[in-house]
């Protein structure tokens, strides 16, 4: 029996990413847009698209997705970012897979993604194949209860996907360094929860050795500027990640 499926796109201003993206999956039974209360017109461009649209305060992005998947018309759930695209043999796979019907036990399917950093594709670094678990059930998928970084997590079997996502997570170098402050206060949040506290190598020594781990031993070398650039750039994410524990240490002695 064939298997029915929602494709579910968090966003936020996201209106420049999302023809391309809903033309990507036109295939799929619904589209679901959970929106953080644009302001670009993202919403109403999706609306005149055919897709669902609710919105809903961002607190983070577990949370987010956890409040829109009981929201998916469908047993399956195909969770995509808007900075992703689903080239023509992940969709033909996918449909397939559908048209078959999923197996009775099988809970979720992880898939491979492609990030590009301005215009190419980096195999380096741990950047691929970075599989992330993205089909899965409705009623048995949730995100972890973290601050950033989030997986699913699925109570039985996690296949995987042949074909693989393009991420185009860095079209500008502006872009990155814009999210720093963000993705690193959400990552000091998360280690604060987890009873992390500041330490003075982590600040210090941690950065440096984490330069040289991806630039040396991961092969950022090997890509010219754009290994330098993430390199340098998870050296600072850590550096601040740590400085803000510190900062809610302070702040925490001083109450």
């Amino acid at each position: 029996m064939a298997s029915r499926i929602t494709a579910l796109i968090p966003a936020f201003n996201s209106l420049k990413l999302m023809p391309a993206l809903l033309d990507d999956l036109a295939w799929a039974d619904q589209i679901l847009v959970v929106d953080s209360f644009s302001t670009d017109g993202t919403v109403e461009y999706c609306r005149q698209r055919g897709a669902d649209v609710i919105q809903h305060e961002y607190i983070n992005s577990a949370k987010q997705k956890n409040w829109a998947i009981p929201q998916c018309a469908h047993e399956w759930v195909w969770l995509i970012d808007t900075d992703e695209r689903v080239p023509p043999e992940l969709a033909a796979e996918l449909q397939t897979l559908l048209r078959a019907g999923v197996p009775d036990d099988v809970d979720a399917y992880r898939v491979a993604r492609k990030t590009m950093f301005v215009g190419e594709w980096l195999k380096v670094m741990n950047l691929y194949p970075d599989y992330q678990t993205r089909l899965f059930h409705r009623d048995k998928g949730r995100y972890e209860d973290k601050e950033v970084h989030a997986d699913v997590i699925v109570p039985g079997k996690i296949e995987t996907l042949t074909g693989a996502l393009i991420h185009n997570a860095t079209p500008t170098l502006s872009k990155q360094i814009n999210l720093l402050d963000r993705y690193s206060r959400y990552q000091a949040d998360e280690l604060y929860k987890r009873g992390v506290r500041y330490r003075w190598y982590n600040v210090t020594l941690r950065p440096i050795a984490v330069f040289f781990y991806l630039y040396l031993f991961q092969g950022g070398w090997r890509v010219g500027v754009r290994g330098l650039f993430i390199a340098f750039h998870t050296m600072a994410y850590t550096f601040f990640t740590h400085a803000k524990l510190w900062e809610k240490d302070v702040l925490d002695t001083e109450k």
